[in-house]
């Protein structure tokens, strides 16, 4: 039982940085966004550094919360792909292949 729990222990904090980094991208991702309202009154979200990352919607808040999803998904194909992450705010997510 106790070396269950060891394990448990060395596992769970590679995998909370995981999450804490990639949210914290997210974050700073979100903190550079533009937003700008399009003719019909819909709102479009980009951001500087993150090609192909854009979100719309027909009010402010809902694109800001599309925009997140579309940055995770982002990285997420990225990662798959083995393309690299560009830094964003300080923050970094560097792809390795596993060995």
């Amino acid at each position: 039982m106790v070396a269950l729990r060891l394990v448990v222990l060395k596992t769970v904090p590679s995998h909370v940085r995981l999450i804490r980094m990639i949210s914290q991208y997210v974050q700073n991702a979100l903190d550079r966004a533009r937003y700008r309202q399009l003719e019909d009154g819909t709102f479009c979200a980009t951001v500087p550094g993150l090609r192909g990352v854009i979100a719309t919607a027909r009010r402010l808040e809902d694109c800001r919360v599309q925009l997140a999803e579309v940055i995770e998904e982002w990285i997420l194909v990225r990662v798959a792909h083995g393309l690299s992450i560009p830094p964003i705010g300080g923050h970094q997510i560097v792809v390795r292949k596993a060995s």
